[in-house]
């Protein structure tokens, strides 16, 4: 594998940009950070814990923002869940997001966007002090005017993605270990289950390929776990780190895959064996 940056601060959410860059976000520092040829630039320094990103159909970089940890012991407006949107020319963010139907949200993990511009995104919930809220998966719109939940009483959504065709949302659940699959449709539904990853491990982020596979970032072990749309499962181990988070497609061929590996802080480069799915809007 190929090391694009290292010194990153828990990285995550890569999006491959036109230009060769990629942009991560930094959970550990709040930032999001533009990495290319072993260096690195900083975008925005958002605050909280920014965890998923991508570019959105007005050009501007979408993110998933956890609220990070408040070690103060009460609600705040930083640590709060968000929906944020980044100004890539300027480095400025303007929160979005941070409810649905008056229940704030916890801890928004991973976002897609469809190619009708409507965003889809994975809440994780938060847990500590021996308290853990509950996770979801939610949709809405990005000019701000409606956001609908899919399901409020998930266990620990994360990785979100859509089928090439758009008519199906897949969610990875990280402590069950299950991907489960959604109708593509702004309204509250029961998920189909689809397939359980075996072994002592965790789900995080995924991607998808230009097939229909789904390509799900594997904790504890460390490996990129692909699960068919009928549910076989195969795995690539990744043995440089455990806490692999994210996996992205990009390249002239689609088959360049750009993963996070968190615990060692590097963005890797490998080859894939498929192309990945080109998303909805690339910059």
């Amino acid at each position: 594998m190929e090391i694009i940056a290292e010194g990153l601060a828990f990285p995550e959410g890569p999006v491959v940009m036109a230009d060769g860059s990629v942009i991560v976000v930094e959970v550990g520092a709040g930032r999001i950070t533009r990495c290319w040829s072993g260096k690195t630039e900083t975008v925005c320094d958002i605050g909280g814990g920014p965890n998923g990103a991508a570019i959105g159909p007005d050009g501007a970089l979408w993110v998933c923002n956890n609220g990070g940890i408040n070690f103060g012991g009460g609600p705040s407006p930083a640590a709060q869940g968000r929906i944020e949107r980044v100004d890539l020319a300027t480095g400025r963010s303007e929160r979005v997001y941070d409810s649905c139907d008056g229940i704030a949200l916890q801890g928004p993990n991973d976002l897609v966007f469809g190619r009708d511009g409507r965003l889809w995104f994975s809440d994780m919930g938060k847990h500590g002090g021996g308290i853990r809220t509950a996770s979801g998966l939610f949709t809405c719109l990005p000019d701000g005017s409606a956001i609908t939940a899919l399901n409020r009483d998930a266990i620990s959504y994360n990785g979100v993605g859509l089928s090439p065709c758009g008519q199906h949302l897949y969610v990875a659940d990280t402590h069950q270990a299950r991907v489960y699959r959604y109708a593509a449709r702004a309204e509250a539904q029961t998920p189909e289950f689809l397939a359980t990853v075996p072994g002592p491990v965790g789900l995080d982020s995924l991607a998808m390929t230009a097939a229909g596979n789904i390509c799900v970032a594997t904790l504890f072990e460390g490996a990129i776990s692909t699960v068919t749309p009928e549910g076989a499962v195969t795995r690539r181990p990744i043995p440089q780190d455990n806490f692999v988070t994210n996996i992205a497609f990009g390249g002239a061929d689609m088959r360049d895959a750009f993963i996070t590996l968190s615990r060692v802080g590097h963005l890797v480069k490998t080859r894939w064996d498929e192309p990945g799915l080109e998303l909805a809007f690339n910059a």
